[in-house]
């Protein structure tokens, strides 16, 4: 096929543009490069990226892309192993728009569009005791486009539960620009008429396929087993109707067929009752029987791992010591029993118990129920792909392949691949996956660079393909997606027969070939050794990242410009073009000035910097260490006025006091409105130096409250330091009931508990250093952390009394740089840990918001802060999808459209609450500004909400 040319290109833009906006027509180069990677080893730079937020919108893509000749990619979360979501043409984003769902028939369906994350459709269905049958590791990060274009299972859902078999109904958009909704019955009859040669083709196909004994048994035993490699062909077996079989045909089809605009899954019951065992065997061939004695038990899942895969994680904190002592050879099952109440997980785990007698174990088969003690058997088995990624060459990917073997030939599948990986020289290969279904994945490092590597990825890809799909009649791709990767060995699995079946299939649904080509059918048999992705050294910090954008559904940049993952996919293609020196072409010398010169807003100045990527990532990698250390750099020449700015520190909040003082008196004159426009005005004309004005923006903080006396002898002693956020914003202008700044309310509260509070000497020019270190002012940071360590000793008698910070980034930021002595804790820690027993609570009858912060998050106190807002408040709402909130320190007056990105749809979620609490008081700031309620610190809300206690 014919590339189409540049004029193409650039009149397909401009005719979109008439009935698309333009920001969401995108063909720079510095966002088409982001957008456009995945979680592959694979690279290819779409043209164009376009971001449709309707089904309109989208059959107007198609069309004008179909008219020209264009071939269109459609993409989701990008968390894609294979390939299957990248494009050296259009590529279709999907964005907010595509985030609707609906619970239907109880909880036992749920209608979702494809941008919804898969973890969030459970989350929707949990009040009903129920969840989606797909469970894939990256269900936290990957949607449900993803989920059902690829056919996605994992550890629990096996081949029963997968979308497949849990699919009610969808709307389909074929590359006609046809919209089908399965459904609607007189959407179905109007299709059946439009599209008789569709239909009766697939009607045909399944007849002959029927009729063809020996293809339509060689149909079944595929899908017996886990099986994505090429085309659902079990539907032209399984169904007649040719709506049916079309339905089905678009599982799996990795966007080759159609796009899926909606779709409804029947849910599957959450048991709620859990346990887990990890058991040890001396050998594979051990593990494997016991694989087969549990296959007929009631076992939610059977994890395997062996010998190299534990190795690569028994050093990790919290590991079992056992794991270090475990023989060459030995291997180990992961067993998941789950049941609807006690009594039935206590027979089944005896169900279990009963089945592996016989079978020798290195150690007695023993069950937990312990929390901490299941998650940390889970996190064991989800640990093995990164832990490979984490200690990898830099310079190399990690190739993870899923296959499946007939689970009663595992143990010899899994002996003939390790002799297959030591042949061509990946000893380091670590193997694990869903015993059950047979389905192992091998997870190796693999470069590109070297002479002869490509060579060689290429006889162990071949030597494997003929192994599994040949020799075992197993799959080459058990839940990953056929992709780009497994392509070429399509037809070896399948055969001639199937194959040129899944070549009509494509025919009937997209003759031009325009819908992702090369993805699952190829007739390049060295395609899935082409566009290799170039992982070269950018930065210490960031040079593990294996890009699988687990970290991008919590960054709060993710809808304005890029997430973690797209930062970092910048600074390798910047550092590998600054590598090529005077080499570079001067298309590459182009193309790194134009990187250089979009950076600056798109990887720093949207950057929140708050850290929660690690929490999320596999490999622990914090994209805002990254930021931090490039404003560092381009922030050099400052350093001095940095200094000068720490020394004079209770001056500047003074000024700035008074800068609040000036701005509510103008104001007040000027109403909100004008006030708004006209600050919008002078930061527009200053370059967006200047910051924005927002209703939110509080009063100025009555510092006078601190020179309070002693609140009574005998008392126990605290010591408080208000931050200096607290010391400068005050409450807000708009709260109607809370008149009170955080300082007047914290200290009413510790009055109220008993105490005697202390606050430090000089407390108005004392600084944790946080927003220092964030402008990548790190010497300056370090100097105000220290001058506050010492001023905390001697308030605290060298630790003696408790300390309570009124800010929680604040807290997080000095773990790592007080002295050990110091007990530091925010405001849920504390009131959880010394106010909580001290205070008699009466609860309020009224709806609340909460929003945990990045930092609580970070010091996991997100459960501590809703259970005790629910103490005190009747019913508490947390917003879904709402992680940090992006104000980032002072990013909501100089960059307020990060604000606005990272809380849009937070007032929906909160209508109807009284008010919202948090504790960061410029979090407050921003989230009162969009949530369209108050919000406020939450010792407010312990503090209304309690009585002196006894």
């Amino acid at each position: 096929m014919k590339a189409p040319s540049e004029a193409t290109y650039a009149e397909l833009k401009r005719v979109l543009a008439e009935s698309i906006p333009g920001e969401r027509l995108i063909d720079d180069p510095l966002r088409t490069l982001a957008y456009g990677t995945d979680a592959s080893f694979y690279r290819l730079i779409p043209r164009l990226v376009v971001r449709p937020e309707s089904e309109d919108e989208l059959q107007r893509v198609l069309a004008e892309c179909r008219a020209r000749g264009v071939p269109v990619t459609f993409r989701a979360a990008g968390t894609s192993l294979s390939g299957q979501a990248v494009t050296d043409s259009v590529l279709i984003q999907l964005g907010r728009g595509w985030r609707g769902h609906e619970i239907l028939d109880a909880g036992r369906a749920i209608r979702l569009q494809p941008g919804v994350i898969g973890a969030r459709a459970n989350q929707l269905l949990a009040p009903f005791g129920r969840k989606i049958g797909p469970d894939p590791a990256s269900i936290n990060s990957c949607m449900i486009g993803g989920i059902a274009a690829n056919n996605a299972s994992g550890m629990c859902c096996g081949t029963a539960q997968n979308s497949y078999r849990t699919l009610r109904d969808l709307r389909v958009i074929l590359a006609d620009g046809t919209l089908l909704d399965t459904a609607d019955p007189a959407s179905r009859e109007a299709f059946r008429r439009s599209h008789a040669g569709l239909v009766e083709g697939l009607e045909r196909l399944s007849a002959e396929t029927r009729a063809n004994e020996a293809l339509a048994e060689k149909v079944r035993h595929k899908y017996r087993l886990k099986n994505t490699t090429g085309y659902a062909l079990n539907s032209l077996v399984d169904f007649e109707d040719g709506i049916e079989i079309l339905k089905h045909l678009m599982i799996g089809s990795e966007g080759t067929l159609g796009f899926i605009s909606t779709i409804t899954y029947d849910s599957v019951v959450d048991e709620p009752c859990k346990a887990a065992a990890l058991a040890f065997f001396p050998d594979m061939a051990t593990t494997c029987r016991a694989t087969i004695a549990l296959k007929p038990s009631p076992v939610s899942a059977v994890e395997l791992m062996d010998r190299a895969a534990l190795r690569s994680v028994q050093d990790k904190p919290g590991m079992p010591e056992s794991l270090r002592t475990l023989p060459d050879g030995a291997a180990a099952l992961l067993i998941d029993v789950r049941g609807h109440d006690e009594a039935d997980l206590e027979s089944r785990m005896a169900e279990v118990q009963a089945s592996l007698e016989g079978i020798r174990t290195l150690e007695p088969v023993t069950f937990t129920r312990e929390p901490a003690t299941y998650e940390l058997y889970w996190k064991i088995r989800k640990g093995l792909f990164p832990a490979v990624g984490a200690v990898r060459d830099t310079g190399t990917t990690v190739i993870i392949e899923d296959v499946a073997f007939p689970v009663e030939r595992l143990d010899e599948g899994v002996l003939a691949l390790t002799e297959v990986f030591h042949r061509h020289g990946y000893p380091e290969t670590i193997l694990f996956g869903h015993a059950l279904e047979g389905n192992l994945h091998f997870v190796f490092p693999q470069g590109f660079e070297k002479p002869g590597e490509v060579e060689r990825y290429q006889g162990l890809m071949d030597e494997v393909a003929q192994l599994v799909g040949v020799e075992y009649g197993g799959s080459l791709k058990a839940e990953h997606g056929t992709g780009r990767n497994m392509a070429p060995y399509v037809e070896l699995e399948w055969g001639p027969e199937a194959y040129a079946l899944m070549w009509e299939i494509k025919a009937l649904f997209d003759p031009e070939n325009l819908l992702n080509p090369e993805v699952i059918l190829s007739r390049n048999p060295t395609l899935h050794l082409e566009n290799l992705k170039p992982l070269p050294a950018a930065h210490e910090i960031v040079d593990k990242c294996i890009e699988c954008g687990f970290c991008e559904h919590v960054c709060p940049s993710k809808d304005l410009t890029l997430t973690p993952r797209q930062r970092i996919v910048i600074a390798r293609e910047m550092a590998r073009l600054e590598a090529l020196g005077e080499a570079a072409s001067g298309e590459e010398v182009e193309r790194l000035a134009a990187l250089r010169a979009a950076c600056g807003y798109a990887v720093d100045e949207t950057c929140a910097a708050d850290g929660l990527c690690a929490t999320q990532c596999p490999v622990g990698i914090n994209t805002g260490d990254l930021v931090r250390e490039l404003r560092h750099e381009r922030l050099a020449s400052r350093a001095g006025l940095a200094h000068r700015v720490g020394r004079h520190f209770s001056g500047v909040t003074r000024m700035a006091r008074g800068a609040l003082s000036v701005a509510g008196a103008a104001n007040r004159v000027l109403g909100d409105d004008l006030m708004e426009k006209a600050s919008g005005s002078a930061r527009r004309l200053s370059g967006g130096r200047l910051p924005q004005w927002t209703p939110a923006l509080p009063q100025a903080a009555p510092v006078r409250v601190l020179k309070q006396p002693p609140s009574g002898q005998g008392r126990d002693k605290v010591v408080y330091l208000p931050s200096c956020a607290t010391r400068v914003f005050g409450a807000s202008r708009q709260d109607g009931e809370e008149t009170r700044s955080a300082m007047e309310i914290t200290l009413a509260l510790l009055e109220r508990a008993g105490f005697e509070v202390i606050i430090p000497e000089m407390v108005g020019h004392l600084c944790c250093g946080m927003a220092f270190n964030s402008k990548g002012q790190f010497e300056e940071a370090t100097h105000k952390a220290r001058e506050l360590n010492r001023e905390l000793l001697v308030a605290s008698q060298n630790g003696r009394y408790p300390i309570l910070m009124d800010t929680s980034p604040c807290v997080l930021h000095l773990q790592a740089r007080l002295d050990k002595r110091l007990a530091v804790s925010e405001p849920v820690a504390f009131a959880h840990d010394h106010l909580l027993e001290r205070l008699s609570l009466v609860q309020l009858d009224e709806k609340v918001a909460v929003h945990v912060t990045c930092s609580s998050t970070h010091m996991g106190l997100g459960e501590k802060m809703v259970a005790l807002a629910r103490a005190c408040a009747r019913e508490v709402v947390v917003p879904a999808e709402i992680t940090c909130c992006g104000f980032a320190g002072d990013k909501g007056f100089t960059t307020p459209e990060l604000n606005a990105s990272a809380l849009a749809g937070l007032a929906d979620q909160v209508k109807g609450c009284s008010a919202g609490y948090s504790n960061s008081r410029t979090c407050e700031i921003g989230l009162a500004r969009h949530g369209e309620i108050p919000y406020r610190s939450i010792l407010s809300l312990l503090d209304r909400a309690s009585r002196p206690g006894s």
